[in-house]
C-alpha cells in the first residue's frame, strides 16, 4: 500500500470539520480515491418472494448524494447469509437511474463478473455514475432459493479513480417464503 501524507489528511479533516468541501476530488495520494461522503443503500427488493420461483428480479437501490464527491465506477454484491447460494444469469444483469417503480434511463454495465471462490458479483459501469444520482441494480436469479429464510447481501461501492478505495454500505436483505408475494 502506498504512503499517505498525514498533513494532507489533517488538512482535509480540518476543512470537513469547518463544513468546507475540499472539492470534487478526494485524492489521498498515490492515486488513491475515496468518497467525500458515503453513498447510501436505500433498499433491496425481490419481485417474487416465493421459494423455487423462476422469473424473479432482485433490486438493490443506491443513492449517491450530491456531496459524495466522486462518481461511482463499480460495485460489488456478495451473498453473506442464506441457507443456499443463489445462482444468477449474469448476462441479464441491468441497471437504471431511479427506483423500480419510477425508472429513469438505463445505465450501461461494461462488465459483470463473479468471483468463483466467494460468489461476489462485481459490476463495472461503462460511464461512472454522477453524484446526485439514485440508481438501481437488477439481478436475475436462475430461480429463487429452495429454502425459505432471510438472505443477506453485502454492498460495497468504489469511486472512479486509479486506486479506488471500496466503501461498505451495509446489507441488503431479501426474504423468501413458502408462499410468495408479488412486487409489481
Amino acid at each position: 500500500m502506498g504512503y499517505v501524507n498525514f498533513n494532507q489528511i489533517l488538512g482535509i479533516a480540518s476543512l470537513l470539520a469547518l463544513g468546507v468541501s475540499p472539492g470534487l476530488t478526494m485524492e489521498l495520494g498515490n492515486g488513491i480515491t475515496v468518497f467525500n461522503k458515503s453513498p447510501r443503500l436505500v433498499n433491496a427488493i425481490t419481485t417474487l418472494s416465493g421459494i423455487r420461483v423462476e422469473g424473479a428480479k432482485y433490486y438493490f437501490i443506491i443513492e449517491l448524494g450530491n456531496d459524495v464527491g466522486e462518481p461511482l465506477e463499480k460495485l460489488t454484491l456478495q451473498q453473506v447469509q442464506g441457507t443456499q447460494m443463489i445462482d444468477y444469469d449474469l448476462d441479464a444483469t441491468f441497471a437504471f437511474e431511479g427506483e423500480p417503480i419510477n425508472r429513469g434511463k438505463s445505465l450501461t454495465i461494461a462488465r459483470t463478473k463473479q468471483n468463483l471462490d466467494n460468489k461476489a458479483i462485481t459490476l463495472i459501469f461503462d460511464s461512472p455514475i454522477a453524484p446526485g444520482t439514485t440508481f438501481t441494480i437488477g439481478l436475475k436469479p436462475q430461480r429463487n432459493p429452495e429454502l425459505a429464510g432471510v438472505y443477506q447481501f453485502s454492498v460495497t461501492v468504489y469511486p472512479e479513480g486509479e486506486k479506488p478505495q471500496g466503501l461498505y454500505l451495509g446489507l441488503g436483505r431479501l426474504h423468501f417464503y413458502q408462499r410468495g408475494n408479488r412486487f409489481p
